[in-house]
Formats: C-alpha cells, sequence, structure tokens
C-alpha cells in the first residue's frame, strides 16, 4: 500500500505548473548527481537550476529505459504497442512508441462514445419510458390498444416496468381489448452491427440494441435473461428456469444429470438466429445450481412481455397479443404512465466502470436521434465525430465502426487517445466523465470496475484512472495519472497481436512505474533493462474479452 497521501479528486484535477524537485525522488528513482566546480557553487541560483535540471533530466531517461524495458517483455512478442505519455498542462511527450499507428482499440473506444454523449446530449439528459393509449379508458375501464413507447433508456428495471404497470392500474385502466405493443421505433430496427462476430450474440457483451430494452443486475446487462440449471437426480434431465423470459423464450433442454463424481460439461446458449435457450451436456448430482446471463431475440417485445406480467400483477388484462408496433400519429396521445431514467452522468458509471457494450451503443443511436432525427449508427457515428472534432481531438487517424470497441473495424491511435484525454480536462462535464473510469486497485467494483483486481498495493492503487480494452490479441489501457502534487499525466497503451493472455502484467507496470515517477511510492514492479517477464495480474479466462464480459473482474 502506497504510503503516500492520496490525492482527492478536487486536488487531482487541479491545474498548474509542474513542481519539480528532490520532493519527487523516491527510492528507486535516486541519481547521482555529479560534483560541481567551486565556481559554479558560488552562483546559488544557478546551482539550484543545475541541479533540478540534472535530476528531472536523469529521472527522465530513467522512465523512458524502464518502459522499453517493459515493452519487451515476451508476453508482447510479435505485437505492435502504441504507447505514450504526455504531460498535459505543457504539452511535452516524456515517452513515445507507434504513437501514430493505427490499431484495434478494444473498448477505449468508449472513451471517445461517452465524451460526445456527453457534449451532445449534455450530463443532466435523461432517457424516457412511455405507457399510451389513443384514447383513454372508456367508463368501464377499457382500453383498445396500449402502447409501451422506449426512448433508449439503458437503466430500464423490472421495478421500473411495475412501476408503470401500478399507473396503468391508477388510471383507471383494468381491460385492454386489443394488443398491448412494444413500440422502439426512437431507433432503427438494425439490431447489431454487421461486423460482430455472430458466434457472440449468444452473450450479454453482444446483445441486440433497441431503443425499449430491459435491464438486468446491477451491472445493467440489457436483453438478456439470467437463465439457471439446477441438478436432479442421476440419469434425469436437469431443471431450467428461464427467469423473466420463461413464457417469452423457448426452451431446448437436452442436458442430464450426471453422477456425483462426473465432470461438469453444461452448456448454456442461444443458437444463432432462434429465440430458444439450447442446454446441453451433464451437470453432476448434488451440483449448486448454474446461473448464466444470455441474450434474448427482439429485446422490445421481451420487455413488453415483462410489462404484461406486471400489468396482471395490477389488475390489468391484456386480452390481445404481445407485439412490436408503433404508437399511431394523430392529435396526440394520451399517456398513462411515464418514467424518466437516471441522467447520462449517472448512467455513465455502469458503462465505463463496467464497459458496458450496449450502453454504449445506445449512446451512440441516441447521439444519432439528436442531432439527425434518425436513432442510426450511421447518423449517430457522424454526429459523434463532429462532436469530437468540435471538441479540438484529432481524429484523423480514427475509424469508428461502432460505439463500444466491439468491432474490428474500429481503428485509433495511441496519440488520438491521449489527445481525448488532454483536451476534455476543462469542458464542464469533465468531472463526472472522470469519476466515471475505472480507478486502480479499488476493490469496490463501483469505483474501481475493470480495475478492481489489478494495482492493488502498487504505487499506481487510488491515483491511475483509465480505461481497459481486451479482445482476442488486443488490450488497452488509458488514462490518467494523478500526481502526489495534483498535476497529472496522461498516457495510452495499445497492444496489438499478442498471443496468449492479455498483456496485463505490462500496463500495470507501465502505469505504477508512472504513479512512482508522479511522486507515489509502493512496491513498483520495474522490469530490469534488458527485459524480463512482467508479472500478470489477468484472471483466468479473462485473456480474450474484457474481464467483466466474462465475469472474471
Amino acid at each position: 500500500m502506497s504510503a503516500t497521501p492520496r490525492p482527492t479528486p478536487a486536488t487531482r484535477r487541479r491545474r498548474g505548473e509542474r513542481k519539480r524537485g528532490w520532493a519527487w525522488l523516491s527510492a528507486t528513482a535516486l541519481v547521482t548527481v555529479p560534483l560541481l566546480p567551486l565556481s559554479t557553487l558560488a552562483a546559488g541560483p544557478v546551482l539550484a537550476d543545475t541541479v533540478e535540471s540534472t535530476d528531472d533530466a536523469a529521472r527522465l531517461d530513467e522512465l523512458r529505459a524502464d518502459i522499453d524495458a517493459l515493452l519487451e517483455d515476451p508476453s508482447l512478442e510479435g505485437a505492435v504497442s502504441g504507447v505514450v505519455v504526455t504531460d498535459p498542462d505543457t504539452g511535452e511527450r516524456l515517452y513515445s512508441r507507434d504513437a501514430d499507428t493505427q490499431l484495434l482499440p478494444a473498448s477505449n473506444l468508449k472513451l471517445f462514445s461517452t465524451v460526445a454523449a456527453l457534449e451532445v446530449l449534455g450530463p443532466d439528459h435523461t432517457f424516457g419510458t412511455e405507457v399510451a393509449v389513443e384514447e383513454g379508458p372508456d367508463y368501464g375501464g377499457s382500453v383498445t390498444d396500449l402502447y409501451l413507447v422506449g426512448n433508449g433508456d439503458p437503466m430500464l428495471s423490472e421495478a421500473d416496468l411495475d412501476a408503470l404497470a401500478a399507473d396503468v392500474a391508477e388510471s383507471g385502466v383494468t381491460t385492454v381489448t386489443g394488443d398491448l405493443y412494444a413500440d422502439d421505433t426512437w431507433f432503427d430496427d438494425q439490431r447489431q452491427v454487421d461486423d460482430w462476430d455472430p458466434t457472440d450474440e449468444p452473450y450479454a457483451y453482444a446483445a441486440q440494441i433497441s431503443a425499449l430494452t430491459l435491464a438486468h443486475g446491477e451491472r445493467y446487462d440489457t436483453g438478456v435473461t439470467e437463465v439457471e440449471v439446477a441438478a436432479g437426480t442421476e440419469g434425469e434431465p436437469v431443471e431450467v428456469d428461464l427467469g423473466l423470459a420463461e413464457g417469452y423464450m423457448e426452451l431446448d433442454n437436452q442436458a442430464v444429470t450426471g453422477a456425483a463424481d462426473s465432470t461438469d460439461t453444461l452448456s448454456i446458449t442461444r443458437p444463432l438466429d432462434t429465440n430458444t435457450i439450447a442446454v446441453t451436456g451433464s451437470l453432476p448430482e448434488g451440483s449448486q445450481p448454474v446461473t448464466r446471463v444470455r441474450t434474448v431475440d427482439e429485446p422490445a417485445a421481451f420487455t413488453a412481455h415483462v410489462f404484461e406480467r406486471a400489468l396482471e400483477r395490477h389488475g390489468v388484462e391484456v386480452e390481445g397479443d404481445v407485439d412490436l408496433g408503433a404508437l399511431p400519429e394523430g392529435e396526440g396521445p394520451v399517456v398513462l404512465g411515464d418514467h424518466e431514467s437516471p441522467t447520462l452522468e449517472e448512467t455513465l458509471v455502469p458503462l465505463l466502470k463496467f464497459s458496458n457494450n450496449m450502453h454504449a451503443e445506445m449512446l451512440v443511436k441516441g447521439i444519432g436521434r439528436e442531432v439527425a432525427g434518425e436513432g442510426s449508427w450511421e447518423a449517430g457515428l457522424a454526429g459523434t465525430q463532429e462532436a469530437l472534432t468540435g471538441l479540438g481531438v484529432d481524429t484523423g487517424d480514427m475509424r469508428m465502426h461502432d460505439g463500444s470497441g466491439l468491432s474490428r473495424g474500429n481503428l485509433a491511435t495511441a496519440s488520438s487517445v491521449v489527445d481525448l484525454y488532454t483536451q476534455v480536462r476543462d469542458e464542464p462535464w469533465f468531472e463526472a466523465w472522470h469519476d466515471s473510469l475505472p480507478v486502480a486497485g479499488d476493490p469496490d467494483p463501483f469505483v474501481g470496475g475493470t480495475l478492481s483486481g489489478r494495482m492493488g498495493d502498487t504505487a499506481a492503487e487510488g491515483v491511475v484512472s483509465a480505461k481497459t480494452g481486451t479482445l482476442s490479441g488486443v488490450s488497452a489501457l488509458s488514462g490518467y495519472v494523478h500526481g502526489a502534487d495534483g498535476d497529472d499525466l496522461v498516457f495510452s497503451v495499445i497492444n496489438n497481436g499478442h498471443t496468449g493472455w492479455a498483456p496485463w502484467g505490462v500496463q500495470d507496470a507501465v502505469a505504477a512505474r508512472l504513479a512512482e515517477y508522479m511522486g507515489h511510492t509502493g512496491p513498483v514492479r520495474t522490469l530490469a533493462r534488458g527485459g524480463a517477464e512482467a508479472p500478470s495480474t489477468a484472471p483466468a479466462g479473462s485473456g480474450d474479452l474484457e474481464c467483466t464480459w466474462v465475469e472474471a473482474c
């Protein structure tokens, strides 16, 4: 644990000139200052300036040598690493390697989409969900068709739907003689980006995008249901609970209960182009139930299905079907209930802390709706680009194919990421955005996020605020290192083309070394010059995808 007091959020964002001198030195950064001639000693101020200048140059040379050594780690053999470290107050580039090489950024792309959303929509923006009818209830409490209308809320919960159902009942409605329609026309009907890997579709990190979707769990995964599988008696089928999707999804259960000492081969998936949960394999008798989150087909229809059950609980019967459909245009619908989401500022916490892909994509479509009246990726990405350019961010070497970084059509450079971090510091919404970034080594998942299990008990703990990014062969860590005196460094490490686990150990060692350079102390894992293997902190199973996506962090 670092013995240096951690800066408060207000202190660590303070601007000002860099303070350099003996206070910066630590046991791992001491340099030998050569003896100076007596004539120089007589000129006091010159001596101080000379010693300080010599010290700064030596410390910087040592920093660069240490980062060079880290990047020679065997885990990066054959890889390309874009690395930039900059003083954002002076613009001085302290370190640079392949800074302008276009690389896959993975989830570092969320930095750009969230900044654009704050600029276009504003931190206080909310997303509404309404229940409406063309005409109010008659004297008997009947309405014809009922519409559940979504406007891109990424945090709409089952409890929110229950409250909306209560509003409908309180309005006097007892019967819907027609159908219950899910209206998600605020966005277009393109559910996924065209180059996403179709084999990812069953998993929460690649769910379908809709303007009306239900969020699950404390991380607010959208467009999913929680499936629980329990073992029975040996030789008998396992028991499967589809969660909120019971009655909405089909079940293909071919899994059996194996002997108590048998191998667990259970598989839970959703076959491509189906709305079916397929369970195969074997679960040993006496095993604890297995719970997995899997995606649904057509999230809007699923949300309306859950809403229908909420209506039933509140005494409102739907006699017709549940289907997709737009609220007809007319003189004005009668709104029976409405729900307002948390603010965008609050939404960013689960988005960036847990690297929520679907939230990022919903924001991009929301940008498109705001700037062009079209909730599409095409309009949203154009609006994102325009917003970034307006903020002064250099995006000339970038290509955005989605908002989350899941697409392998995305390209960015370490320079562009550092430029983004630098340009946004004076924006009125900066603090909200900054505080949504994962914090190194903080065990609280809503603070540490994807960095909760990384860089603990090092100089970086609590002073590195950064965004992770992981796909197969792609890994990134970019963010701020907050100095002991309140100044910052900005850094970006983007690794492409490595094999095996994500090179988290190297990235963490770079960040910890930068934290030490900025005046913090701790057991910094600095590699010896010439290269030695950096310790890996990546949990098993997280090497191919962002750790929160595979429940590894």
